[in-house]
């Protein structure tokens, strides 16, 4: 089956396959000086990877700069509304019960037919959600409020009303085709639908995270809530589905003022809520291996990964062409070294290492080498040298890291075991045995050991298991009867979306595109911008750059929400069953997921990560309870203080998972990283010191080294050596060398639609009702039939002998007819 055939919009131009985006002249010095000053003095990053960053810089991404005026506004109609019930008294003075009466008082109102006071009271409840904060002095008190007047307000039952309220604002036909008609869109289009979701987002959000302090109410109104939302109580679908509909409604131009970063990040954290994060992932997959009696897993990935340190950064090509003019000039004033880690602090003083340095750096095809920057040979001298006495502060021990061991213990696959036996049987007695791992008769006894050694670190993965059984039930449908499918929230979310789910990943990858720093503006893509862009643009310099912090920011966060509900999604589905994860993989990759994301790293990615989109005076709620400073543009061009953007880091670690379960184990899908020259890109992303996004680097370089070609790993040995430091080993993968890639025509359109052929046996099985309809025994026998009960209508029988009349005794039968052949 061919991409074409899918009507999956191709997305060209992502990747230049020569060097067209390469500045030329002088432009290419500058970038190079650029790039070997940021390496050299790139600091390790301290990041720590999560399901999401802390609850007030997710809450304060809700809101755009832009509406910061609505705050006030939110304020002023709840105490309009306020002070003729309260009588002088204060919300936070209130007694619970008053509270309640006052929020059944609010949804009440909320069911009037005139628009602008239902809005004026979503405003006076979103005041409520965001923690009555003209009452509170400190960030602290309006978190604290807020969290106490959300959960009162999910038990007095506004969420559903809200959710009724959401889907009038959806199927408001005259509110799309005015929209539709205007030529530039702004906030005041998308007031209605901005308030309601900001009202939903601050519910799902406070209630998902747990805390110690909580009631025993609030945890019950948790799982409550959890449940509500990953249930098909919504129409009949899941909550996400809508959510899901406003996306495709908006990316197919027929809703543009749709705020699309609060249905975004409204659409993240309900999968989050519902389908539950990466430790409740662990968890399920712990639990799922003890379901199937498979062996416990050999360690926590997770706990692996933050145990991990970051490697040095590559060195530049600016740096090495440094070096060769001083080694021309005979110089011999040493580089400052950085600082090395693990294997490779040993490795530099080693004095044989360099002989594999002179060789390096003797080949011309690949100046950019190595995850270390390169010694100059000159220097060999010095570095024999024993090593300086380290400074009193640090301990002796800390001089040289000699490595433990390596972090992941090695896996095997039973298809790997057999692939060695087959070739071994091949070669030593002449024939083989089919899928057979046991029998070991004439083989000689290093085969022996080497079976031995690779059965105790064979892994039987969950998925291996699903293929394995869906095989059977495609062989055996009557024998095995019906599967048993447990009715968990991912189940109920994939049959929710499996009708329109390639419209859904298309529309997502189109909103990513539009969202991509590295995306031009274009006539033809989606505008984005709808819920940031105010109504009277900017006149003075400092508006403008206020406004393009903004826009930046708010391209960020689409990012962010994007990749991280990708990432939920393939890792939910293919835990649930592997055929559900390999459409929502196939889809992706037929929409041009791979080139997309490659494009999205084929920028400065230092830059990315240390960007400073943000305002912090602005931020809520440091904004509701501060006063306000007066802005200047060196206030806003200084940015914040912190070393790196949480959500730029956090965003390229979910592309780079997303890219790594898009090709492993998939040989045309690693070819199209090779064909797309992602190497250098990628390369070019190892200078970001964070063990956790340089791993899933390494793990992109590995599946393709053995395609780059011997003079590529001669050239990048120090990668080779932090790839072989840093990702799991699979004992009989030869990715070093290279040895067996001719064995492997490359023909992408034979894989996938032999994979895709296995989806739709799987669907049909599992979800097309009507497909054992030629399996259904008939009854033949006359009296069988003639006996069976019908149930008639309760009035039937008084107009039993009339109808027998008109169907029967007045309609003529041709008898003739029936003795004839049709």
């Amino acid at each position: 089956m061919q991409a074409e055939d899918m009507e999956v919009p191709i997305i060209n131009n992502l990747i230049d396959n020569g060097d067209r985006q390469k500045p030329k002249g002088k432009d290419v010095f500058k970038d190079q000086q650029k790039e070997s000053e940021s390496s050299m003095e790139s600091p390790n990053l301290e990041f720590e990877y999560g399901d999401t960053d802390t609850l007030t810089a997710e809450l304060s991404e809700l809101y755009s700069y832009t509406e910061e005026p609505e705050f006030a506004l939110n304020r002023d109609y709840f105490e309009e509304d306020f002070r003729s019930h309260a009588r002088g008294r204060r919300w936070i003075e209130l007694t619970v019960e008053e509270q309640r009466t006052y929020v059944m008082r609010l949804l009440d109102a909320l069911e009037v037919t005139d628009r602008d006071k239902r809005l004026k009271v979503a405003r006076a409840i979103l005041y409520l959600a965001q923690g009555v904060f003209d009452e509170c002095d400190t960030e602290v008190d309006v978190l604290h409020w807020s969290r106490h007047n959300v959960f009162l307000l999910y038990d007095m039952g506004i969420f559903t009303a809200l959710l009724e309220l959401l889907s009038m604002e959806i199927d408001n036909s005259q509110a799309c085709s005015s929209a539709v008609r205007k030529p530039a869109i702004s906030l005041a289009d998308s007031t209605e639908l901005r308030v309601l979701l900001s009202i939903m987002y601050l519910m799902v959000e406070t209630i998902r995270i747990q805390t110690e302090d909580d009631r025993p109410e609030w945890r019950t109104a948790r799982e409550a809530f959890k449940n509500e939302l990953g249930s098909p109580l919504y129409n009949g679908e899941p909550f996400a589905l809508l959510l899901f509909t406003m996306v495709t409604k908006f990316c197919s131009m027929n809703a543009p003022h749709f705020p699309m970063k609060k249905v975004l990040l409204l659409l993240w954290k309900t999968i989050l809520f519902t389908l539950g994060g990466f430790e409740e992932l662990q968890e399920m997959k712990i639990r799922g291996r003890e379901r199937l009696n498979l062996p416990p897993l050999p360690e926590d990935s997770i706990k692996v990964v933050r145990a991990m340190r970051a490697a040095s950064p590559p060195a530049s090509a600016m740096e090495l062409i440094e070096q060769q003019q001083q080694q021309k000039r005979g110089r011999r004033s040493r580089r400052p070294l950085v600082k090395q880690d693990s294997l490779d602090t040993y490795n530099e003083r080693d004095p044989f290492k360099n002989d594999d340095a002179r060789d390096e750096e003797e080949d011309p095809e690949d100046t950019d080498s190595g995850i270390e920057g390169e010694v100059d040979p000159l220097d060999r001298d010095v570095i024999i040298q024993p090593p300086p006495p380290p400074p009193p502060l640090r301990p002796p021990t800390e001089r040289v890291n000699f490595p433990k061991g390596l972090p992941w213990a090695p896996k095997v696959r039973e298809k790997d075991i057999e692939h060695f036996l087959e070739t071994s049987r091949n070669k030593f007695i002449g024939f083989t045995l089919g899928n057979d791992i046991e029998t070991l008769v004439g083989l000689p006894r290093p085969i022996h050991e080497s079976v031995k050694t690779l059965k105790q670190h064979k892994y039987v993965s969950i998925a291996e298991v699903q293929v394995r059984k869906e095989d059977e039930l495609q062989q055996c449908p009557m024998t095995l009867g019906e599967e048993d499918i447990e009715e968990t929230p991912t189940e109920m979310l994939y049959l929710g979306m499996l009708p329109n789910l390639s419209q859904y990943v298309i529309a997502l990858l189109k909103l990513l595109l539009a969202a991509a720093p590295t995306s031009k503006a274009k006539t033809d893509s989606i505008n984005i911008l709808a819920d940031v862009l105010p109504e009277e643009m900017p006149i003075t310099v400092l508006q403008s750059m206020k406004l393009g912090i903004d826009v930046n920011r708010h391209k960020e966060i689409i990012v962010k929400a994007i990749s991280a509900l990708l990432l939920l999604l393939l890792k939910h589905f293919k835990l649930n069953h592997i055929y559900q994860f390999e459409i929502v993989s196939q889809h992706l990759v037929f929409a041009n997921c791979i080139p997309l994301i490659l494009k999205f790293f084929n920028q400065n990615i230092m830059s990315y990560i240390s960007a400073k989109n943000s305002i912090c005076v602005l931020d809520f709620p440091h904004c509701v309870v501060h006063e306000m400073p007066e802005l200047t543009a060196e206030s806003l061009e200084a940015g914040d203080s912190n070393q790196f953007c949480w959500r730029n880091l956090f965003s390229c670690i979910n592309l780079l998972r997303i890219l790594n379960k898009l090709t492993k184990w998939k040989h045309s899908r690693t070819m199209m990283l090779v064909v797309f020259k992602s190497a250098p890109i990628l390369k070019r992303a190892l200078k970001v010191k964070q063990a956790m996004m340089q791993l899933y680097v390494l793990k992109l370089l590995k599946i393709q080294t053995k395609y780059l070609g011997r003079q590529w790993r001669k050239s990048n040995m120090k990668t080779m050596s932090a790839i072989y430091q840093k990702v799991r080993h699979r004992l009989n993968d030869d990715w070093a060398y290279g040895n067996d890639i001719d064995a492997r025509p490359w023909d992408f359109q034979a894989e996938e639609c032999a994979l895709r052929e296995s989806i739709e046996k799987f669907n049909s099985r599992r979800y097309d009702k009507n497909r054992n309809g030629e399996f259904t025994p008939v009854d033949n026998c006359l009296q069988s039939v003639l006996g069976q009960r019908v149930d008639l209508p309760e009035d039937f029988h008084y107009s039993y002998e009339m109808w027998l009349e008109r169907e029967v005794f007045s309609q003529p039968i041709q008898w003739e007819g029936l003795l004839q052949n049709p």
